[in-house]
């Protein structure tokens, strides 16, 4: 039996690719309605995403077939979902990051703090957590991770090294006085080299402990700031901007209440809460909170100098700021002023002021193109997918609300209108949080906005209380090795276990939730006056072309 199940456990991509479409297949033919014939693309896309037996960006592909075969939709209006603004601002968001990375200033940048931080444990962790986090906000969370997890790796093991040799340093002349006072005494001796052998022995065993501890937790602190660092900006992660899509498509007479800035007043502190819980958290778990060791409390050691040389060596190795990379960061400082001023909130933006008194001719993505087109791209295969499955995500959101099924999914959910709104958003972050955990965050934030939005025009909510806590959520994927792409490479460095990452995950999980609805019922209400329901929102208002 055991090769016919390795030949199935090897081959289970081909069954689940051509066997689900007809175990699903009597929904559309018992209930021959616009709504179960996109149900039955919804659940067969979601299936698809979740065992991630095709390439998700394949998969994303599905409704440019399957809506025009089904009547959902025309094959026109299908396509022309995979390039909408939102997506031109993921590619530009991409250029961004490219150029960044193809002049290694993300590195420049990271040593550079580093070594204004220190080497001491907690410092140091503390160091890694904000330069890996505030990375992620502008490039991808993998790319970030990939890039600190190395230099982690070396200042620790230089660490450890170089308290290895301090001990034995130090038992070495401990034997050596030994020999000297009791030349004489040839049987004492041997007992007293012995239990120095033995003392030595013990202290390699509590170092190796010590440093594993370490190693865990600094692998597990710089992976989770990836994730939690891209939630921070619109283009940091793509659920983010799978929002605004969303939100511009289902509302379009939202009146950009999503934007860059607008994003950014409420993540970046949602973020800085976060990383702050995570990095107590963490200290707990694998450091303790000995201030005067892990601190040091103002005091060097040998150790210490040689970690920081080693950060000090990689940053000579970059050399001088070369005139692209000078370019690329000036740049890079006015795209982000531009994105912040747009469209403020507070105030009229400079692009209101200019430009769009008369229609929406400057947005966010544009400013991308403006100042990055030029840029060489390089290994941005993957990425450029990434666009489809945006596309693809749209896509499945239109045909759900053209076909009905949106409606009668929210109508559905109007007896959630008697528990309090507090409520539900914690409870839906905790099911989308949960979901994640197996399916990318992408594919997640895709099939549940929708659902959210339809939810909450039924039972008089303000859309962005469910649909802005649920997208953050879905970037909260901590407790599996598989969940993101942070979390593999973490993993694959071969210090944790599976059960390491589930217990340290599972509390910043919760972590994450509750400070998430704590933001969206503080500052995210009075942000986005969620107190009422915003005439935009209207079910009357919202355009359903069929």
């Amino acid at each position: 039996m055991t090769p016919v199940l390795r030949w199935l456990w090897v081959n289970r991509n081909y069954f689940i690719i051509f066997i689900t479409p007809f175990i699903i297949l009597p929904l559309p033919l018992v209930i021959p309605t616009p709504e179960a014939r996109c149900g039955f693309a919804i659940i067969l896309m979601a299936l698809y995403w979740c065992t991630e037996c095709m390439p998700l960006a394949v998969t994303a592909l599905l409704p440019v077939i399957l809506f025009p075969m089904m009547g959902i939709m025309e094959s026109g209006k299908v396509c022309v979902e995979y390039l909408k603004d939102t997506n031109m601002l993921f590619i530009g968001g991409l250029l961004v990051a490219i150029a960044v990375e193809h002049w290694n200033l993300h590195k420049r940048i990271a040593l550079s703090v580093l070594l204004i931080v220190g080497v001491r444990p907690a410092l140091l962790m503390m160091g890694f957590m904000i330069v890996t986090a505030f990375l992620s906000m502008w490039i991808s969370n993998t790319a970030t991770t990939a890039m600190m997890l190395p230099i982690s790796q070396a200042v620790l093991e230089q660490l450890s090294a170089t308290e290895a040799d301090s001990d034995e340093k130090e038992l070495r002349e401990g034997r050596d006085n030994h020999a000297f006072e009791l030349a004489e005494v040839n049987i004492k001796q041997a007992l007293d080299n012995a239990g120095i052998n033995a003392l030595s022995e013990r202290r390699r065993r509590e170092r190796e402990a010590k440093y594993l501890c370490l190693f865990k937790g600094m692998s597990l602190s710089v992976c989770y700031s990836a994730s939690i660092g891209g939630t921070a900006t619109l283009t940091g992660t793509t659920p983010n901007l799978i929002l605004k899509g969303q939100m511009d498509d289902i509302f379009p007479e939202n009146n950009d209440v999503i934007n860059f800035a607008s994003w950014f007043g409420f993540a970046f502190p949602n973020m800085v809460l976060m990383l702050a819980l995570s990095w107590l958290w963490l200290q707990f778990m694998y450091m303790g909170f000995n201030f005067k060791k892990t601190f040091g409390c103002g005091s060097k050691n040998e150790g210490d100098k040689d970690a920081y040389r080693v950060m000090k060596n990689e940053y000579k190795k970059l050399g001088t700021m070369s005139f692209a990379e000078g370019a690329v960061l000036v740049i890079f400082v006015i795209l982000v002023i531009l994105w912040f001023t747009r469209e403020p909130g507070f105030m009229p933006g400079w692009a209101t002021e200019l430009f769009n008194k008369n229609g929406q001719y400057v947005t966010d993505d544009l400013l991308d193109y403006l100042f990055y087109k030029g840029e060489k791209q390089k290994n941005d295969k993957k990425k450029k997918l990434k666009v489809l499955l945006l596309g693809g995500g749209f896509a499945l959101a239109k045909g759900s609300e053209v076909s009905g099924l949106s409606k009668w999914l929210g109508e559905s959910l109007a007896p959630l209108k008697s528990i309090p709104p507090f409520a539900i958003s914690l409870i839906l972050c905790l099911l989308v949080g949960t979901f994640t955990e197996c399916s990318s965050n992408t594919a997640t934030t895709t099939l549940f906005l929708p659902i959210l939005a339809s939810m909450a025009t039924t039972i008089g909510l303000h859309p962005l209380y469910v649909m802005l806590p649920c997208t953050i959520s879905a970037s909260l994927a901590f407790m599996l090795p598989v969940a993101t792409p942070p979390n593999a490479i973490a993993f694959s460095y071969g210090n944790l276990k599976v059960v390491d990452m589930a217990k340290a995950g599972f509390i910043l999980n919760i972590i994450g939730i509750l400070s998430i609805n704590l933001g969206i019922n503080t500052w995210g209400t009075a942000m986005f006056n969620l107190g009422t329901f915003p005439s935009w929102a209207n079910a009357t208002n919202v355009t359903s072309t069929p």
